[in-house]
């Protein structure tokens, strides 16, 4: 799994979890739709993704950077980060 796919597993799992939307979080963050749509379904595709936008998502989660990396999806040994 890429450091991507990981970010984009987790985000759709905090989704999920607290019931938020993907409108809510581009309005929060100012995010185009297309752009945070490529980063939650295509994120296979893309080599990297940008730092400031996964703050803005991180941040708009309501979460820390350490509580949102702070889970087993991110484990370096499993990641692909290439």
């Amino acid at each position: 799994m890429t450091l991507n796919q990981a970010f984009a597993t987790r985000v759709r799992e905090i989704l999920k979890e607290k019931k938020i939307t993907q409108y809510r979080i581009e309005q929060d963050t100012g995010l185009y739709h297309s752009t945070l749509t490529y980063i939650l379904n295509n994120s296979g595709k893309t080599k990297s993704c940008n730092f400031k936008s996964m703050a803005l998502v991180i941040r708009s989660l309501g979460m820390t950077m350490t509580e949102f990396f702070n889970h087993p999806v991110f484990n370096f040994d499993e990641l692909d980060i290439d």
